[in-house]
């Protein structure tokens, strides 16, 4: 755990939990996936209908954000329901989702200004 600026409003953060969220955030799959858990409990078959994507797919995605703490499972027969593992978590998301950020969508970023993945990754020696 770490602290942000002591002058500020102490706050405690998981540098581990922000990881996996920043992981989980970082694919569009997996966000139409998690914003889809926001609204409800899910089957798999049910998502990839619903996301016009592949059960397989949905499957690895679903087992990449169970990987990262951010998905539980319950038994429903034979089938298995998806939901967002915590309250907190769904709070989060829809506060993320509701972000205005200063960003212009129609216009090119300035030079040296760019915020796409892989920009800022270090070169492999």
């Amino acid at each position: 755990m770490e602290t942000t600026n002591p002058r500020a409003l102490a706050v405690a953060v998981n540098v581990e939990a922000l990881a996996r969220v920043g992981t989980a955030l970082a694919d569009e799959n997996r966000r139409r996936l998690l914003l889809e858990l926001l609204q409800a409990p899910a089957f798999p078959a049910d998502l990839a209908d619903k996301l016009a994507m592949t059960r397989g797919n949905v499957s690895n995605h679903l087992a990449c954000l169970r990987g990262c703490g951010l998905v539980r499972t319950t038994a429903v027969g034979r089938r298995v329901r998806y939901e967002l593992a915590d309250p907190k978590l769904a709070h989060a998301l829809a506060e993320l989702a509701s972000l205005v950020l200063l960003v212009d969508q129609g216009a090119a970023a300035p030079e040296g200004e760019h915020c796409e993945p892989g920009d800022y990754e270090e070169p492999h020696v």
